[in-house]
């Protein structure tokens, strides 16, 4: 079953991007392109989503159904 979970990504400063989300309290992801900061945000959700079933009860996001909006980003 996939879920949908919003991430808010910002280039820092120091020139890495940081993934936070308010779907999910805790997730902190941060890469050094947005590729990696995704990839890296997808491992820790699921890590959160498991651990947050096991104690309290899954959190309820929103299903992935046949079609659903995705921002892509490219490089130019």
């Amino acid at each position: 079953m996939e879920q949908i979970v919003n991430l808010h990504i910002e280039h820092l400063p120091e020139g890495v991007y940081l993934a936070t989300s308010d779907d999910i309290p805790g997730l902190v992801a941060q890469g050094r392109t947005v590729t990696e900061t995704l990839e890296i945000a997808r491992d820790v959700a699921k890590k959160l989503l498991e651990a947050q079933a096991e104690r309290q009860g899954a959190i309820h996001l929103k299903q992935a159904g046949d079609s659903f909006d995705y921002p892509l980003v490219v490089s130019g």
